[in-house]
């Protein structure tokens, strides 16, 4: 068997194991997907009117546009942390010390844990997307064309910030410091453009919000979900998702060839 048929296989059979575990257990992704849930609704109709009307509109619709884009990073940002989770919970049990000793590609066992955490992440931001669409947020301006390439950055969004969830569970000693480390992907997006304009938060604070990955994400995002113009944004947010990709991947990979365990 060549190389790569062996990757393939063993890739495959490592994506099925690690989608059983989901389905075995699916507290950890049921409680991380709802935070983003929780915080739609409350901002939706606990502060929807005020921020629409901040906005020039004339009832919650405006904000439901606005905030949608943001919540769906943030349901991504949210579900990777279960990844973090899932491998440090294998390095803590020894199982990838295991896999280590057989006839297995090596990558095969990191590749897995990716893909299918980018697989649970494109299943929640459906399922918060059919929350949003259920509450009122509609993409009528948004073209066919839009359509895909706001679902391929969703996608890229994803495959990056997994690959950094993947090396913070290599990283940690259990499942619990793997899940603390990784509460800034949870974070970051509180202090983005997810709930509020950049220019109506404190100047000294709007540096902050701007240079960091999910800004520009949430702007293309919304732009092209709302048919709007998107910018710079659009070369940013393509950058930080393969700058992340490129320093996660590094990252994992590094700890998996050299950890003891």
């Amino acid at each position: 068997m060549s190389s790569l048929s062996l990757a393939v296989r063993n890739s495959s059979t490592m994506l099925r194991r690690n989608l059983l575990h989901a389905r075995r257990y699916p507290s950890l992704t049921l409680n991380l997907l709802l935070t983003p849930v929780m915080l739609l609704l409350l901002f939706v109709y606990i502060f929807g009117d005020v921020m629409s009307a901040g906005m020039g509109g004339a009832d919650r619709s405006a904000y439901i546009a606005y905030v949608v884009p943001g919540i769906l990073l943030m349901t991504i940002g949210s579900t990777v942390i279960g990844a973090a989770v899932s491998v440090a919970t294998d390095m803590s049990e020894g199982i990838i010390a295991r896999f280590r000793t057989m006839a297995i590609h090596r990558g095969s066992v990191l590749i897995g844990h990716v893909i299918g955490s980018v697989l649970q992440s494109v299943a929640s931001v459906v399922l918060v997307g059919a929350v949003a669409v259920a509450i009122g947020f509609r993409s009528t301006d948004a073209t066919l064309l839009e359509w895909l390439a706001a679902f391929g950055l969703l996608a890229l969004f994803a495959l990056a910030l997994t690959w950094i969830a993947v090396g913070m569970g290599m990283a940690s000693p259990n499942a619990e410091a793997a899940s603390n480390s990784a509460m800034p992907l949870i974070l970051l997006p509180l202090i983005s453009s997810a709930f509020t304009p950049i220019d109506a938060m404190p100047g000294w604070f709007q540096p902050i919000a701007e240079y960091q990955p999910f800004t520009p994400a949430i702007e293309t995002l919304r732009g092209l979900l709302l048919g709007t113009e998107i910018g710079h944004n659009g070369w940013l947010a393509l950058a930080w998702c393969l700058v992340l990709a490129g320093l996660g991947y590094r990252w994992s990979t590094a700890s998996f060839k050299n950890d003891p365990k």
